[in-house]
């Protein structure tokens, strides 16, 4: 009997670095079979021997198709090494796909919670829904310390113009930005996207929150570990049934 297999080969197509601290890596190769939600292990060739953990940001595609958003983190070889080093043509080794983070396209509302990057799942698991013929609602809150760590908001603004199901919730911990400049956001500055007003301030916990508890919802969260843990205590504190969320620190 053949054995399943399990590690599978991606090559870099294209490099995008949105931030001093954050790129997307498109990449085309095998057809890695995961469903939208989950995460896989990565090997690099800056780190080959440290696996990455990281979502896809697209659902699944018969040419192969995967982008995945990386930001680097203070000590973190392999992701400061994605961000800074990659290049178009650079080998990626994928390796099995893990997590059941989903949603039920014939189940109730859902919740999003999304922290930083940990919003490419979500991204991955929009997209899919996008090919439903009657998606449930989503409410997607997606946050940041400020607005220049919204990296995404203008993807965000046009996927909600295109799709009624979806309402976008941006969160940031303060309207102003940092004082130091970031030469790779000044230079991808686009005018397409959410103004000040469409802001909300505060954390994800509090602003989640504030709406009360979901107990009639699919409620998902993703980020840091830091957040994932303060809005999990937050959302069963405010009365969110146990059973009613899924989540994956990123």
């Amino acid at each position: 009997m053949q054995a399943t297999k399990t590690t599978w080969t991606s090559t870099v197509v294209e490099h995008h670095r949105l931030r001093h601290d954050l790129a997307v890596i498109r990449l085309i190769g095998d057809n890695v079979p995961f469903t939208p939600g989950q995460y896989v292990d990565v090997s690099v060739p800056q780190n080959p021997r440290l696996p990455r953990r990281l979502s896809p940001a697209l659902p699944p595609s018969l040419d192969g198709k995967l982008e995945f958003h990386v930001r680097s983190v203070p000590g973190g070889w392999v992701s400061g090494g994605i961000v800074t080093d990659t290049s178009p043509g650079d080998q990626w080794q994928i390796f099995e796909p893990r997590g059941t983070m989903s949603v039920d396209e014939d189940g109730p509302d859902v919740i999003m919670i999304a922290g930083g990057t940990g919003l490419a799942p979500f991204r991955s698991i929009l997209l899919d829904l996008a090919r439903r013929p009657n998606p449930p609602k989503v409410f997607l809150f997606t946050g940041g310390r400020t607005p220049r760590d919204l990296y995404a908001s203008d993807m965000l603004y046009l996927l909600m113009q295109e799709l009624p199901w979806l309402t976008v919730v941006p969160v940031v911990e303060s309207f102003a930005d940092p004082d130091w400049p970031d030469e790779w956001y000044e230079r991808i500055k686009v005018d397409v996207g959410f103004t000040e007003d469409d802001l909300v301030e505060g954390t994800l916990p509090e602003v989640v929150t504030s709406y009360g508890a979901f107990t009639e919802h699919q409620v998902l969260v993703c980020g840091s570990a830091a957040m994932t843990r303060a809005t999990l205590d937050r959302l069963r504190d405010t009365g969110t049934p146990a059973e009613n969320i899924q989540f994956d620190p990123y």
